[in-house]
């Protein structure tokens, strides 16, 4: 009979782990980019094995409308097969987009191409850079099928990478004054013979993954590091040749053994175009990642180049004394990017953000945080960002 009880209970268990749990995220927010925002942001959370031997999945799917009549939308998947036999990442997104660009590099201080000329360079009072806005549709498939080695922590496999950008309005440039309006998307295009109002990147990539975080949505220990090296030849559909390495690691730090969810978490990732030319809006920036995480609180793609690296950290903690319901964080991250057209190192110059925000646990068993967070950058960037599960 015993053994009859044991037998339900573990029957009882697989089918909760299998149970889908999803959590719908309402979202509201302003700002000049995009007037004012309206959307859902529903989350998922599954297993498709049980717990003893598989992980979690999980996925996001948002779609948001503008007074600006932007429209955003977005499924991104980090989902594991029974057994964790293979990992699947995949990212798909349709945007009719607008946004600032402020062209490569780090340096927020350089002279603005907008306005046809130079600032002197011994001016000495160096401007802000303006920021030129440009409308573009972009869709994007990414998927990536790794598979697991024997009974370790490690991934590899490949991945197909598309994306697209078309119906592109630069709204600063205007080439028929005098003098010519320029703006460094135009600048940067007609540099490397590219066009200006469409242009596309299709690769395939080898990719490497070791992962022993003991949860995916809100980790507190273990390390992820990450290799994809992908590229984009011109017979799979690229407007131009190009390769890009992206490297990436995570690591989790308890403070206090009878609390876990008190820890340090560090993220940093490296982007680079290591061959060919990548066009302007395809180039690394800030808020492109998969889960357009990084650049808190500075607008997608404020900081853009041939190469960009990042680095955040994190100091996660409970409200409460002895439940996990509520929660705080405080963060620091830091950009920099490189201009090899403007002679622009990756390391010359770095841009900071920092912040803190809430956290209230919606889902206790799996960890899914509903997070509310404030940030402060350079030149006054400042946001509110809504969003589940954590950062990173």
């Amino acid at each position: 009979m015993a053994q009859e009880e044991k037998g339900k209970v573990e029957e009882e268990g697989k089918k909760d782990a299998k149970k889908m749990d999803i959590n719908i995220l309402p979202v509201v927010a302003a700002n000049p980019t995009v007037g004012v925002l309206f959307g859902v942001l529903p989350g998922l959370n599954w297993n498709m094995g049980n717990g003893a031997d598989t992980r979690n999945s999980t996925a996001l799917i948002g779609v948001y409308y503008t007074t600006l009549n932007q429209l955003f939308t977005s499924v991104r998947a980090n989902a594991f097969t029974k057994e964790d036999k293979f990992n699947l990442l995949t990212d798909i997104r349709f945007n009719l987009n607008a946004q600032p660009t402020y062209g490569l590099g780090s340096v927020l201080d350089q002279s603005t191409l907008v306005g046809g000329s130079e600032i002197p360079s011994d001016n000495p009072y160096p401007p802000i850079q303006k920021q030129e806005m440009m409308s573009f549709n972009n869709f994007r498939f990414y998927q990536t099928v790794q598979k697991r080695h024997k009974q370790t922590n490690l991934f590899y496999g490949i991945g197909y990478h598309l994306d697209i950008f078309w119906n592109i309005d630069d709204k600063q440039l205007d080439l028929g004054t005098e003098p010519q309006r320029i703006t460094h998307h135009y600048r940067y295009q007609t540099l490397k013979g590219i066009g200006t109002e469409k242009y596309s990147q299709s690769g395939l990539s080898a990719n490497a993954t070791f992962d022993s975080r003991d949860n995916v949505v809100n980790p507190y220990e273990g390390q992820l590091a990450a290799i994809s090296q992908r590229g984009f030849p011109e017979f799979l559909g690229s407007t131009t040749n190009a390769s890009q390495l992206w490297m990436e690691y995570r690591t989790y730090i308890n403070l206090d053994e009878s609390r876990p969810r008190n820890l340090l978490a560090f993220w940093t990732y490296g982007w680079f175009v290591t061959s060919g030319t990548s066009p302007y809006l395809a180039l690394p920036a800030i808020g492109w990642d998969m889960f357009a995480r990084s650049g808190r609180p500075y607008t997608q793609g404020r900081i853009r180049g041939e190469d960009l690296m990042y680095a955040e950290a994190e100091w996660r903690f409970p409200l409460q004394r002895d439940k996990d319901k509520w929660g705080g964080v405080l963060f620091l991250n830091t950009s920099t990017a490189s201009s090899r057209t403007e002679n622009i190192n990756i390391f010359e110059n770095f841009v900071f953000g920092y912040g803190g925000g809430l956290r209230f646990m919606i889902n206790e068993k799996k960890r899914v945080n509903l997070g509310l967070d404030y940030g402060f950058g350079a030149n006054g960037a400042q946001g509110l960002f809504v969003n589940l599960n954590e950062y990173f």
